[in-house]
């Protein structure tokens, strides 16, 4: 029961999944995305935050749900089988875990020398934070990312929802490791364990920022960077309807096009002490006119000037439409797999599932020879 239909670059990549939260499923829906034959294992009756169905759960789409109790040296057992067919492992568990529950790195590598045990946690596998409990925001805060955020010096650091440190420090970061350790499996035979956790991989992220703090170009506070809001010139601005505009002409002929098309008449880009009367002017102008009404004055141009859209409206933009940036799939809309490939397409495969509904079909397919004796007992539940 391979759910991609022989699409995508990793066609032929075999990952278990143990079902986690948060970023461990964004990472195994990706390598899903990108043609992984990815088998989810649940725990039967869940756990976790939920904040939808597991239907409506987009981060668990292309990619069969098999429901074992691990409790139960059977289940335990299954997983090692399944194991000995996979490339990857992914887990997203306290450390220490998996290795209680029997199906941690030592038990795995045993079965199969050549696997990928990706472990997916916030502090890493050790360290004085590694067994306590986080989230996202604790997590971009030690490592030094939080603090800069915001637009002004004296503002609350602005935690962005969990995209810089549950996906991009962390999702991002396991996908990377793992398929770097998978083409050095395949060429020595050697598996591993990658230890991606998100403090490592948003410090990582940081590296611009640090190289900014460091020359002297920045002072590290909030509110002072280029980039995060102290230029007038890089900063969003309100129109006249209560929406807004992204403004970023960095470069000297890109703020040259923004100033023709906005009005003309600013003060040099550069001018430093003159940028409060360059910001006050670039707000006086865009509070004049709507959102839709500065669209049509910037669209086409290089002055980097675009409109800020709400999530639904940005399905209908027409550069993501033109692009199938969202698809309709289904029944519903969801971001298609990125990046893009000229020889080896990706596409969305089967939609989420219910923990447990693939169990029998899924596997069987894997290889597992007493599929109606695990359910019949209890050890796997078909929903």
């Amino acid at each position: 029961m391979t759910i991609n239909s022989g699409s995508g670059p990793l066609q032929g990549v075999r990952v278990v999944e143990i079902v986690g939260i948060g970023p461990g499923p964004f990472a195994a829906m990706m390598l899903a995305d990108l043609g992984a034959d990815v088998v989810r294992v649940h725990r039967p009756g869940g756990g976790g935050l939920q904040l939808t169905t597991p239907e409506q759960d987009l981060l668990g789409r292309g990619r069969p749900s098999v429901a074992l109790d691990l409790k139960d040296p059977r289940g335990v057992e299954t997983v090692l089988r399944l194991v000995e067919s996979a490339d990857v492992l992914l887990e997203g568990f306290r450390p220490g875990v998996t290795e209680r529950l029997g199906i941690g790195p030592d038990a795995c590598l045993a079965r199969n020398p050549a696997l990928v045990y990706g472990r997916m946690t916030g502090w890493g596998q050790d360290g004085p934070l590694s067994q306590t409990a986080g989230h996202d925001m604790n997590y971009i805060a030690v490592a030094g990312a939080l603090d800069p955020i915001g637009r002004r010096p004296g503002d609350a650091p602005t935690f962005p929802m969990n995209l810089l440190g549950d996906f991009g420090g962390g999702s991002l970061y396991l996908v990377a490791g793992v398929l770097a350790a998978v083409l050095h499996a395949r060429s020595t035979g050697e598996g591993q364990v990658v230890d991606a956790a998100i403090t490592d991989g948003t410090a990582h992220l940081m590296t611009m920022a640090v190289t900014m703090q460091q020359s002297g170009s920045w002072d590290g506070r909030r509110g002072t960077n280029l980039l995060g809001g102290a230029a007038p010139f890089y900063d969003v601005f309100e129109t006249s309807d209560g929406r807004w505009m992204s403004v970023g002409p960095l470069e000297p002929q890109f703020f040259a096009a923004f100033t023709d098309l906005l009005g003309g008449d600013l003060p040099g880009q550069y001018e430093l002490e003159r940028w409060p009367e360059l910001r006050e002017r670039i707000e006086d102008r865009f509070s004049a006119r709507s959102q839709a009404e500065w669209v049509e004055v910037f669209e086409g141009s290089d002055a980097c000037v675009h409109p800020v859209l709400p999530l639904a409206e940005a399905y209908e933009h027409p550069h993501n439409v033109a692009r199938g940036t969202y698809v309709e799939h289904h029944g519903t809309t969801q971001p298609a797999p990125a990046p893009r490939f000229s020889r080896t397409e990706a596409r969305l495969g089967s939609a989420p599932e219910a923990p447990g509904a693939s169990t029998r079909d899924a596997l069987t397919a894997w290889g597992i020879d007493d599929v109606e004796s695990l359910i019949a007992d209890g050890v796997a539940v078909q929903a």
